[in-house]
């Protein structure tokens, strides 16, 4: 592989991790806090940018497309929350994969009702369509706004998990849920708070990713594997190893499908997830607890 191509896969592999991240720091703060295995969190990466297209499509505002699809797939985080969570959260992690995978079911064919079967496109912002010269490589500028968003997203969690009394109850709550019970701590508020947030990570992911990919019914699908490789390698619980094991299985994935034959490097990101899971069960940043 030339030194240029190289290192512009590098650049899509970051790109890539980044989104991840958005993904996965959401539901790893829900499957750590909450110990509750929301396989819909690809739906609401969906939710998100359907939701956003359908409001830049009346409104021409991508600002304003970007705030409704945030908020309202946050909205739509707490009704899940609400009205099938909690009552789950006391029933083993079976009956939690199952109820949550026919919400998947039920969201896409909601998708597929309101939105059609085809393909929706959503334009890059006009001040973002261009490209900027790294190094002899013309790269699109809207990717590494991608990257600075997701750059951004990951120092204001930092702070605020590490800063904040609210990050100090989301440790605690990964760490030891019932100590934040003795203690007097609202716990529905808490997890009402953290599924919410998740939910807009998850859409703000899906938003970012749209002018990219198509807009369409079962595109969270693809992304929930992934998500679900980088809690594994990073550690369940563990915003840290969110980010160090998206950028781990970005990079992996993006120059496994240019390098090696068709399918190998669809499987090539499954190799470190087996050997964190032999060597490190607990995965490479572990909350502690």
């Amino acid at each position: 592989m030339a030194p240029t191509l190289f290192f512009e896969q590098m650049l899509n592999g970051l790109q890539l991790g980044m989104m991840l991240f958005l993904m996965a720091s959401g539901l790893t703060l829900v499957v750590g806090i909450m110990n509750f295995v929301n396989l819909a969190h690809g739906s609401l990466y969906m939710i998100g940018a359907f939701l956003a297209v359908t409001v830049l499509m009346q409104t021409g505002n991508h600002l304003l497309a970007l705030g409704a699809g945030i908020v309202g797939t946050a909205l739509v985080g707490l009704l899940i929350e609400w009205f099938i969570a909690q009552p789950l959260y006391s029933r083993d992690h079976l009956d939690q994969v199952l109820c949550t995978f026919g919400i998947i079911l039920f969201l896409n064919e909601l998708a597929r009702v309101i939105w059609g079967s085809a393909p929706l496109r959503m334009d890059v912002p006009e001040w973002l369509d261009g490209s900027v010269d790294l190094a002899g490589i013309a790269y699109p500028a809207y990717r590494l706004a991608i990257i600075a968003v997701s750059a951004l997203v990951a120092l204001g969690l930092h702070l605020v998990i590490t800063r904040t009394r609210l990050g100090m109850l989301i440790r605690a709550g990964a760490a030891d849920r019932l100590m934040i019970v003795g203690l007097g701590v609202n716990i529905q508020f808490l997890y009402a708070l953290v599924f919410a947030a998740g939910a807009a990570l998850a859409a703000l992911a899906g938003i970012l990713a749209a002018p990219i990919y198509t807009v369409q019914t079962g595109m969270g699908d693809h992304i929930l594997i992934l998500t679900l490789v980088v809690i594994v390698i990073g550690g369940i619980g563990s915003v840290h190893g969110a980010l160090a094991a998206s950028l781990l299985v970005g990079v992996i994935d993006t120059i496994g499908r240019v390098t090696l034959p068709a399918g190998f490097g669809n499987i090539l990101i499954y190799v470190p997830m087996a050997m964190i899971l032999f060597w490190r069960p607990r995965g490479l940043f572990p909350s502690h607890g």
